[in-house]
């Protein structure tokens, strides 16, 4: 992912220029956790001028507004929505680019709580290519655990959730992979360190249920409803780590990276041919970059520029 950041930010229910987008260094959120987020990818709309597509941006603003819930704050999915459009509004580009909103805490204090705590809601961006290599990538297993939903609440895209993928994702780093995949408390496996995972075993699609300690993943959501509909058979099921290293395939998905293929697991390689990962990500891209008469729903407009 690119560090360039888009020239405008939202912040406190204004348009501003992005070096102006500053919190006070005693913001709650900042030394809690205490946030929600969502991540979103934005591409010039190929059938509307003017215009920057989002992929499935509902379901996005949905979860992001129950995620905030999750932390006491009341923020509505047309609330989210409006403040997103308004940061699209001010940014259109010809490239594509991602796109951060955030529910925070912005109490300034030194009291870790979610009582009698003020919210607020800052959108920014950064332009965005291949997050990872389309051919592949390594992953290892990481000896950090997933959280578990017991401890905090996974069901909602926090924060304060992604301390360990960081550590995770920096451990797989440094030892010359890629990525990590997490296990569970449970000893499952569970998903990668910011992304949900697939294999692929006798031709059917397997994936961790959504009560394996996971994020529900949007991306993840869309594979299965294709997989569906292109007549793979699906499990959703617990995947031990054995099994894991003997799929005929397996793959991450998320918003940035959408579906990254896995050639090796630890020392294990995995085959070469993948033709069901190749399978869904051809629907997807094709979806994605409006090339498909499916799922023209699931592509959303968003004015780049006033009218």
């Amino acid at each position: 992912m690119s560090d360039q950041f888009l020239p405008f930010a939202y912040l406190q229910n204004k348009v501003v220029q992005f070096e102006d987008a500053n919190v006070s260094v005693a913001t709650h959120a900042l030394h809690y956790g205490t946030a929600a987020f969502a991540g979103m990818r934005a591409q010039p709309d190929a059938k509307s001028p003017n215009h920057m597509a989002l992929f499935r941006p509902e379901l996005h603003f949905k979860r992001l507004s129950e995620s905030a819930k999750l932390l006491g704050a009341n923020i509505t999915e047309d609330e989210i929505a409006s403040k997103v459009a308004d940061f699209i509004a001010a940014n259109p580009s010809d490239k594509p680019y991602y796109v951060r909103p955030l529910v925070y805490a912005s109490e300034l204090g030194v009291v870790p709580k979610l009582h009698d705590v003020a919210f607020d809601v800052l959108v920014y961006g950064v332009y965005m290519g291949d997050y990872m290599a389309s051919d592949g990538i390594t992953c290892c297993i990481a000896s950090w655990t997933r959280s578990e939903d017991r401890a905090i609440p996974l069901r909602g895209k926090i924060s304060g959730t992604y301390v360990s993928s960081a550590l995770a994702k920096s451990e797989a780093v440094n030892r010359g992979f890629d990525e990590a995949i997490f296990l569970n408390s449970r000893g499952k496996v569970a998903e990668g360190s910011a992304m949900n995972i697939f294999m692929v075993k006798n031709g059917v699609l397997i994936t961790p249920p959504v009560t394996a300690d996971i994020l529900e993943g949007i991306t993840r959501r869309s594979i299965l409803e294709l997989a569906t509909e292109l007549n793979i058979p699906i499990q959703e099921r617990e995947i031990d780590r054995s099994e894991l290293l003997l799929a005929n395939e397996a793959f991450l998905t998320g918003t940035a990276a959408r579906i990254a293929p896995i050639n090796t697991i630890e020392q294990f390689n995995l085959p070469k041919e993948r033709p069901v990962t190749t399978a869904l990500a051809e629907a997807l891209k094709n979806i994605v970059d409006q090339h498909s008469d499916q799922h023209q729903d699931w592509i959303v407009p968003f004015s780049a520029r006033s009218e």
